[in-house]
């Protein structure tokens, strides 16, 4: 993932100085740009590329609310403000954070990191497709036709709908790059693709003409995650 481009909107100058400085600390966030004026910054968040954005609540043309709906480009916000009162009014403009001035690095870092993380979760769902190395070729398999991948040793055996595919690779390696909202790993040997299973028992799942265990380690998740989405 590219470091994430962040923009700072306040009317003091005090709160864009320590902003910025907290942003050149951590290593995936660039500075784009900071302004003091909300109507600047809706004419270059809409003209440019922009991430996550740091909003005022409080200024003195248009108000960080007035900013966050007047902005045409998706970006994340986080808004910050000396006022508890807004945070309701900030959530339910979908904000992703509201931070309590005065912000100390750790809550910022904080935010942040969880910002991240949705951010990679988010554009792993928009990549329907993975790169896996086989014999001597790269091989791309579109992720809504995995079934199941099973474990063999130093092996991963990559089960689609039309194929089985062999590959030198570790589940560590490969979880990290499949949507666990698409993806569970059942067992020490499975990782199931969700949309795939056809029927759960109390210790195995049933995709196509495969039983495939559940382990006792990853049951109490797996049933969990099932449960959340069972009406």
């Amino acid at each position: 993932m590219d470091k994430i481009r962040c923009m700072v909107v306040d009317d003091e100058p005090l709160a864009i100085e320590i902003l910025e400085e907290y942003i050149g600390k951590v290593p995936w966030l660039s500075f784009a740009e900071s302004f003091d004026k909300g109507v600047k910054a809706i004419e270059y968040i809409n003209n440019n590329e922009v991430d996550l954005l740091f909003l005022d609540i409080q200024m003195p043309d248009l108000s960080g609310i007035q900013v966050a709906q007047l902005i045409s480009k998706k970006c994340d916000i986080v808004f910050t403000t000396a006022y508890h009162q807004y945070a309701v009014e900030g959530f339910e403009l979908e904000a992703k954070d509201y931070l309590l001035k005065p912000i100390s690095f750790e809550r910022f870092l904080k935010s942040v990191q969880r910002i991240k993380g949705w951010q990679e979760q988010l554009q792993k769902e928009k990549e329907d497709f993975v790169f896996v190395k086989t014999e001597y070729k790269t091989k791309k398999i579109r992720l809504s036709d995995i079934l199941y991948i099973e474990g063999m040793k130093d092996y991963l055996r990559i089960v689609t709908s039309t194929e089985k595919v062999m590959i030198l690779q570790s589940f560590s390696k490969l979880l990290p790059t499949l949507p666990s909202s698409r993806f569970s790993r059942v067992h020490k040997s499975f990782v199931i693709a969700l949309d795939a299973i056809d029927i759960i028992e109390k210790s195995k799942v049933k995709i196509k003409e495969a039983w495939i265990p559940i382990g006792e380690s990853y049951k109490e998740d797996f049933l969990g995650e099932i449960q959340r989405r069972t009406v």
